[in-house]
């Protein structure tokens, strides 16, 4: 096949203590889905989960032990960020229900939504899409992914973040509101889940602003931790 402009290089997520790599497909991520979180958003409730999606070249891989760097984005001034657990599909399906979902789950990682929170407040105000608050580039940090025939189902454990050293954010992967089995049950009802799509899972509360020269460093229990400078 020849192409009238260079193809990108594909997306990919390094695999944990391997030299192979995950190849991404789609960025789905999952509003709203820790109670504290929800609240503090001004929500209350188990309301039905929703989705938006981040491009794929929106990531900002970062290899184990190493700090990557991103960089502060222009148009807004109050940049927040949201740590997540991020699940990698492994095996495609649509209408999955959740007993079977796990069969679906290649592995995980520690993931990052970067969010433009003032653009997105004004996107809600307006009826309008949230692609400006929340698909900029390198909006969404990743560690490595790790698999599933390592780690096990994930279904709890300690998710947390620190900034320059102190906590932000701290809570327990049991405590979102629809767990993993059930987005995807959910998430498979509106699109067809193909192997290389990651979901972001959800924010648990304490999300907040963060400036130029911040040391963002996300962890999920027997994962690799993340670390982000924004610069």
């Amino acid at each position: 096949m020849e192409y009238v402009i260079t193809p990108q290089a594909p997306v990919a997520v390094p695999v944990a203590g391997t030299d192979q790599f995950f190849p991404v497909r789609r960025v789905y991520c999952v509003g709203r889905n820790y109670v504290e979180h929800a609240k503090e958003m001004g929500h209350s409730g188990r309301e039905a989960p929703f989705f938006f999606m981040k491009p794929n070249d929106a990531l900002l891989v970062v290899p184990a032990g190493a700090t990557g760097e991103m960089a502060y984005p222009g148009m807004t001034s109050d940049l927040h960020h949201e740590i997540e657990l991020v699940v990698a599909i492994g095996k495609g399906g649509r209408d999955i229900a959740a007993a079977d979902a796990g069969a679906h789950i290649w592995g995980y990682a520690v993931g990052l939504d970067m969010t433009r929170r003032d653009l997105q407040g004004e996107s809600k105000k307006l009826g309008r899409p949230w692609d400006t608050g929340k698909g900029f580039d390198q909006s969404a940090p990743i560690a490595p992914l790790h698999p599933v025939s390592e780690t096990g189902l994930i279904d709890k454990g300690n998710i947390r973040l620190n900034v320059n050293g102190a906590p932000r954010q701290n809570s327990d992967i049991g405590k979102l509101i629809w767990n993993v089995a059930e987005t995807i049950e959910h998430l498979s009802r509106y699109f067809e889940l193909q192997p290389g799509d990651l979901i972001f899972t959800g924010t648990p509360e304490g999300v907040a602003a963060v400036q130029k020269g911040d040391l963002l460093e996300g962890a999920v229990e027997g994962l690799t931790e993340l670390r982000v400078k924004v610069v």
